[in-house]
């Protein structure tokens, strides 16, 4: 038997489970269920400013577009710069147009990474397994 419950909770958390209804094309009760068994959907709100809307437009992504991102890589070509222009910065050769570049690099790695990480751990949550990647 089925017992019913009236429950407030904050907004945010109410319309990240809506979103993840929608882009799982589940009920909402099923997915409220889900987290009430297994915990809400992998927070983002402790990773910097500037990394926060990409993080919570993943929320609404299909587990397609999310397994997209999850195996995901960078090219061979963006890691080798990148390499190049950290080794470059240990040694103090960077000219202010690399150092700017490096910058703009480990901003875009970091948000890279960030991505992979939250786009692997919603599918965790919705019940996939997640091999390494």
């Amino acid at each position: 038997m089925a017992e019913i419950i009236t429950l407030q909770i904050p907004e945010p958390l109410y319309q990240r489970l809506v979103d993840t209804a929608r882009a799982t094309n589940r009920p909402l009760e099923d997915v409220t269920l889900h987290a009430l068994k297994v915990g809400s959907p992998p927070d983002w709100t402790n990773v910097p400013d500037e990394f926060q809307v990409d993080l919570a437009a993943l929320d609404r992504l299909e587990d397609e577009a999310l397994w997209k991102i999850a195996q995901s890589h960078k090219s061979a070509a963006e890691m080798e710069r990148y390499s190049l222009l950290l080794d470059r910065n240990q040694e103090g050769l960077l000219t202010d147009a690399e150092r700017a570049e490096l910058t703009t690099l480990r901003v875009e790695s970091d948000r890279f990474m960030l991505l992979k990480a939250q786009a692997a751990a919603l599918l965790h949550w919705r019940g996939y397994q997640i091999p390494r990647l």
